[in-house]
């Protein structure tokens, strides 16, 4: 009779096309899986990644059951503290002499299960998660001997290599990116289609009482819920995107409204990470749309390059430089987190609105995280541990793995370029140029000083001021950094008192 296996299915691995799960047997194998309290609090997670992560696994729990498998499942109620500890009384109950677990995703925990067999004196094997199209071998072997690791270059290999959106050897339509075309702002140029909801059942109704029971003082309205927790509810929603969003997705993707949170994106990032969506399937989903006349060609370009481009270069960047890339903070940042980052009561109209969105829903958009708040805690020079746990922890879609480097690399320039070729810095014009929010603002986004001057304005040249020995040798900052220096000092003098101003008192801004 072969070894009984104990199978440790994580949070993030609901897939029926996990490695594990490949060629497991009921009469074999028994599952484990634990809501367990080291996870849930680690971060202050947002009430709805919470919620979403427990009804989901307890919905994928019922689906193996019915499969056959032997489900060994223990609530958050049940007061199991660790995974190990789960695992350890998951050994007892079953009596098996194995456990098979697909690595996970974050360092932290992969790190800790290294020790595992020694501890539980069974073997503990760790397969890859094949579910990503790039393995580290794969990304290692693409990132020997460059001087830059530009994920331009990986994402055209990825195209050629999963054949996306290609005409033979050639890209389709010639060019390997549209993000060009994909930087318009909305301003109510096309209706923004009403998205429908997931009905809640029973359990997941049963399981948001219990987070918001359990966890009071994380951030997260659940009265909005409107998370899909099982596959076909994923999948509807994705199908929802493809017809009714997809065709404007493209070039308002980087726009903000203050009419509509979500315009035309389709909140699927959260279903890919925890394993609700595959991602080679909804790109070539994608595709077949765009083939069948459904979208533009930078429409689909622009979602399937945020697939298998970006997604798969910050997982690659993650696993190659850590555990030191969680170190990095090349710009010497250390001021606190303002607390208005917890409440959203800033006077900023487009930072409350962000900041509101990631903590009411769990979610904001790219550039809402990268261009409003992360631009803001880069002129601020928050400290980079504080942002990026606040993100780890603010949105549904976040694991360490894709929010590291987004955050720490992207968003605050913290690992010195490797993943951003210059700081995504700017002022309050861009902001402008991008949506509406200014309208609704007591700030002008055309002042740089002044009680009624956009903070974002002088931020920035203080930012461009204080890092100015850094960013010289940025071949990409000299323009900005000569028409910095050819102010009159008077000018420069005045610009930076301001921004030495609003600093000392940013809790008030």
């Amino acid at each position: 009779m072969p070894t009984q296996r104990l199978i440790l299915i994580l949070a993030d691995q609901l897939s029926p096309e996990l490695a594990t799960l490949r060629d497991a047997d009921p009469e074999r194998d028994t599952i484990v899986m634990a809501e367990v309290a080291e996870e849930a609090h680690y971060v202050r997670h947002n009430r709805h990644k919470i919620a979403l992560l427990f009804s989901a696994m307890r919905h994928f729990s019922e689906a193996l059951e019915r499969q056959g498998f032997r489900v060994i499942y223990r609530r958050l109620a049940d007061g199991v503290a660790t995974l190990e500890a789960a695992l350890r009384d998951a050994l007892k109950l079953s009596g098996a002499g194995e456990v098979l677990i697909c690595a996970p995703g974050e360092y932290r925990l992969w790190s800790e299960m290294q020790q595992w067999s020694e501890r539980f004196g069974v073997p503990v094997t760790l397969l890859e998660d094949d579910r990503f199209l790039a393995s580290h071998e794969d990304f290692a072997n693409w990132a020997q001997g460059r001087k830059q690791l530009r994920m331009e270059y990986f994402y055209r290999q990825m195209r050629t290599r999963y054949n996306l959106l290609m005409d033979g050897v050639e890209p389709c339509g010639g060019r390997w990116n549209y993000d060009s075309e994909n930087r318009i702002g909305w301003r109510a140029q096309v209706e923004v289609p009403e998205r429908p909801r997931p009905e809640l059942d029973a359990l997941t109704e049963a399981v948001i009482l219990e987070v918001m029971d359990a966890f009071p003082t994380h951030p997260g309205d659940l009265s909005q819920f409107a998370w899909a927790v099982t596959r076909e509810q994923a999948q509807s929603q994705f199908e929802w995107f493809l017809t009714d969003a997809l065709p404007s997705f493209g070039r308002y993707q980087d726009a903000l409204a203050e009419e509509s949170r979500l315009l035309f994106h389709s909140l699927i990032s959260a279903y890919i990470n925890c394993g609700l969506l595959e991602p080679l399937a909804v790109c070539q989903q994608v595709e077949a749309v765009y083939r069948a006349g459904g979208c533009d060609l930078s429409a689909a370009e622009g979602f399937i390059r945020q697939i298998i481009g970006w997604r798969e270069y910050v997982r690659g960047i993650y696993w190659l430089l850590m555990p030191d890339y969680a170190k990095g903070n090349a710009l010497a940042t250390d001021r606190p987190l303002p607390e208005f980052f917890w409440n959203g009561e800033t006077q900023m109209r487009c930072l409350s609105e962000a900041l509101r969105h990631s903590l009411d829903h769990g979610y904001a958009h790219h550039i809402e995280r990268l261009m409003v708040i992360g631009n803001f805690a880069l002129l601020a020079g928050l400290d980079v541990t504080a942002v990026c746990d606040w993100f780890l922890g603010v949105y549904v879609d976040a694991y360490e793995w894709v929010e590291l480097p987004n955050t720490l690399g992207m968003a605050l320039y913290g690992d010195g370029g490797v993943l951003a070729s210059k700081p995504y810095a700017a002022s309050g014009k861009y902001i402008q140029k991008q949506g509406n929010h200014c309208r609704q603002c007591r700030y002008d986004p055309k002042l740089v000083t002044g009680d009624t001057a956009c903070p974002y304005n002088s931020l920035y040249w203080h930012f461009i001021n204080r890092h100015q020995a850094a960013l010289s040798q940025n071949p990409r900052m000299g323009l900005i950094m000569g028409q910095w220096r050819k102010r009159a000092a008077d000018d420069r003098d005045a610009v930076v008192a301001w921004g030495d101003q609003l600093l000392s008192r940013i809790e008030s801004l």
